[in-house]
């Protein structure tokens, strides 16, 4: 008899817990910060655009009867927002019980940040790699906190770390520079919870990827224009539901330790439900985690406390 998947009917009370989820206005966001809220945590939808924010919070509130919802500015592709909105969420919040960190961008035109960074490298990872580190604090002294970083498939599609040119100045491949912002999340995930637990830490840190998930990711992709694009996708995807368990199963089951990955169970984890999964061997490179993590460092001026 094969395991009984896992549902939203496994994630238990989140009563008390503060969580902070990164994109949750729209897709696998949304879907995670509903699911949580409806199970009782307090959730913070932290988004560029505080206007949709504000519709997504309100969206959840007429699905979830007491709801409790709140809305934190926070663009990625900006170290002084993320900064700032470090700073406001230390404030408001001296405890923190879950990070989320799930915003992304995926095979945009070439672009960079506001620091100068290509685009999805530094929404994806250093975005994510600053936010945390800045808000670790206040994880740290709680009781089962946890930081949850959604990866992806493509984490080994034309991945790899490219030190010699990691903002692709030199040429560009939007999907190699996708590859390797997801490939830098895992390895991020991987190189935190080992500090984390060398420091004998409270909190963990734990990666999730939804397969292939029909959300607004796929505005990028090749014939993303064309007529009945979206409904031929959504026959071959899982839904933004059922993507986002992946990462609400990471985030709540009390059977989860650190450094594990969750993903689909379904044909190549393309979709399916929630089941521990294994990244690519690359993923696993203890020396090139610990230079990532040193040259991010440097990049966004951030310093962990592990």
């Amino acid at each position: 008899m094969s395991e009984r998947k896992w549902t939203e009917s496994d994630v238990g009370d989140q009563s008390g817990r503060i969580a902070i989820v990164t994109g949750s206005n729209t897709g696998l966001g949304y879907e995670t910060a509903r699911v949580l809220a409806a199970h009782g945590a307090h959730v913070v939808i932290a988004v560029r655009d505080t206007e949709k924010g504000k519709a997504a919070a309100a969206r959840i509130a007429g699905e979830v009867p007491r709801a409790d919802v709140a809305v934190q500015p926070l663009d990625l592709g900006s170290l002084q927002s993320v900064r700032t909105a470090a700073e406001e969420l230390k404030s408001a919040y001296p405890r923190i019980d879950l990070l989320v960190n799930n915003a992304g961008v995926m095979y945009p035109p070439k672009q960079t940040t506001e620091d100068g960074f290509e685009l999805q490298f530094g929404t994806n990872h250093l975005g994510h790699f600053a936010l945390t580190g800045l808000l670790l604090e206040h994880l740290l002294p709680v009781e089962n906190s946890r930081v949850v970083v959604v990866a992806s498939l493509a984490h080994s599609i034309k991945a790899g770390i490219r030190f010699d040119d990691l903002q692709w100045e030199h040429g560009y491949n939007r999907v190699a520079a996708y590859g390797q912002s997801k490939l830098a999340n895992l390895m991020f995930t991987y190189e935190l919870q080992r500090r984390l637990a060398t420091a004998g830490a409270r909190t963990i840190a734990v990666a999730a990827h939804p397969g292939v998930s029909n959300t607004e990711l796929t505005r990028h992709l090749p014939g993303s224009t064309l007529p009945g694009f979206s409904r031929l996708v959504g026959l071959a995807t899982n839904s933004s539901y059922v993507g986002a368990l992946a990462t609400l199963r990471a985030a709540t089951d009390p059977a989860v330790a650190g450094g594990q990955y969750y993903g689909p169970d379904g044909f190549h984890e393309l979709w399916g439900h929630p089941v521990l999964v294994e990244s690519s061997k690359q993923s696993h490179d203890v020396a090139v985690q610990e230079r990532l993590w040193n040259v991010s460092e440097e990049l966004t001026g951030v310093r962990f406390p592990v």
